[in-house]
């Protein structure tokens, strides 16, 4: 698989907290979009690391196709 899987056209909007670490799901295929559930096994991807700098509302990409991985930058738009 070189390609992720769109998970949806839009981002998630995730209430973060500060200092708490994330991993989100760079493949598309977790269950717990936007974050990572180990679905990348048989792929060629894995995980990125997100550690929340403060407290606040986050958007992270649901399409998997941003050039700011993890966060949205609108590429949903294009699909």
């Amino acid at each position: 698989m070189s390609n992720a899987v769109v998970a949806q056209k839009e981002p998630y909007a995730v209430e973060v907290v500060a200092g708490k670490e994330y991993y989100w799901c760079a493949c598309g295929r977790s269950s717990r979009q936007p974050f990572c559930d180990g679905s990348h096994k048989d792929t060629d991807f894995s995980p990125l690391f997100y550690k929340a700098d403060e407290s606040k509302t986050v958007f992270f990409c649901g399409c998997k196709q941003t050039s700011r991985k993890p966060l949205c930058d609108g590429s949903h738009s294009k699909i």
